[in-house]
């Protein structure tokens, strides 16, 4: 049982020719260097007006209004203690921080970024 066993040779490929692309031709003198025309040019900014105090948001020149103390009986937050302040920001929390991060879910939209990098 004895069977010849084919002999595989090897002919060697022809390598198909490569054809390399010539470089551009450059121009033997380089182009002039741009120079704006002066008719060209945009007119200077006027300067600012000068500053007046009397164009302020208080016109009328009289000072903004004092503080008013808090009539006895009602409402002064200055006068919560700790606990009670601690109690109002767990109360409030919750609600800002789900406006806050719509928010900037929104902003990630308008930007076209929604995923957030970060996480």
């Amino acid at each position: 049982m004895n069977r010849a066993r084919p002999t595989l040779t090897k002919t060697p490929t022809a390598t198909p020719p490569t054809t390399v692309a010539a470089p551009a031709a450059r121009p033997s003198t380089p182009p002039p260097p741009y120079t704006a025309s002066p008719s060209q040019s945009p007119p200077p900014p006027d300067p600012p007006p000068p500053y007046s105090p009397s164009t302020t948001a208080n016109a009328s020149g009289s000072p903004p209004p004092a503080y008013e103390a808090i009539p006895a009986g009602q409402f002064d937050p200055r006068d919560l203690t700790d606990f009670q302040l601690d109690e109002l920001v767990h109360r409030i929390i919750g609600r800002i921080t789900r406006l806050i991060r719509t928010e900037l879910r929104l902003d990630r939209e308008r930007i076209g970024k929604l995923r957030d990098p970060r996480h």
